[in-house]
């Protein structure tokens, strides 16, 4: 069970702590946001490796074999996604910006909690490097005897605590990064900034050898 936890843990922080589009978009959301906002967003994420995670642990190499003939499209899907994202971002945070008055109280169209987790899980899930990730380390890491259940239950929830733990850590920074950054121009730069960031790694997922 110690075996099973140590590598679990291993896997979600191998997984969760490389911080891409995803890490990014969440960080930019929860400064935009709020903490509670992100957080939710957060577990989205987590949980979409822990059902990877779940995933791998069950199929092995059936589910790597079975996925391989559909890698492109869902890395083509992925950039689309990522790329809506960061037109979407970036479109919202010009709208705020020119619609504010100082006579009017801004408005701040945010998604909810249910929102923000459903979409950050989809987005994750788009994403073929996780299963790969953990179908590859699963089969890479498999042996002659069979793995109990409760070692594999381990694994998956260890492997999903560590992705949790990453993500709300990234929340939190980026609900520092909202409370320092209050101004309507800081505000506008970062999420500019942030919508550069994911436009850019959504064409180089597009533009990648299959």
């Amino acid at each position: 069970m110690t075996a099973a936890l140590t590598a679990g843990l291993l896997a979600g922080y191998g997984i969760a702590v490389p911080v891409g589009a995803v890490g990014t978009y969440l960080v930019s959301l929860t400064a935009r946001t709020s903490l509670r906002t992100g957080a939710c967003a957060a577990l989205g994420v987590a949980s979409a490796d822990g059902l990877y995670a779940l995933l791998a642990t069950v199929g092995g190499s059936a589910l790597a074999a079975a996925l391989r003939p559909v890698l492109a499209p869902l890395r083509l899907a992925s950039a689309l996604v990522l790329a809506a994202l960061a037109v979407w971002g970036a479109a919202g945070a010009l709208r705020q910006y020119r619609a504010r008055r100082p006579a009017t109280r801004a408005e701040r169209p945010v998604p909810s909690a249910a929102r923000a987790y459903l979409g950050l899980l989809g987005v994750t899930l788009l994403n073929p490097v996780t299963v790969v990730y953990f179908a590859a380390l699963v089969v890479g890491t498999s042996t002659a005897e069979a793995v109990r259940p409760l070692d594999r239950a381990v694994f998956v929830l260890a492997a999903l605590a560590a992705s949790a733990s990453w993500q709300l850590f990234l929340a939190c920074g980026g609900a520092l990064l909202g409370r320092a950054l209050t101004g309507r121009r800081g505000r506008l730069v970062t999420a500019l900034l942030s919508s550069g960031v994911i436009l850019t790694l959504a064409v180089r997922m597009a533009v990648a050898p299959g």
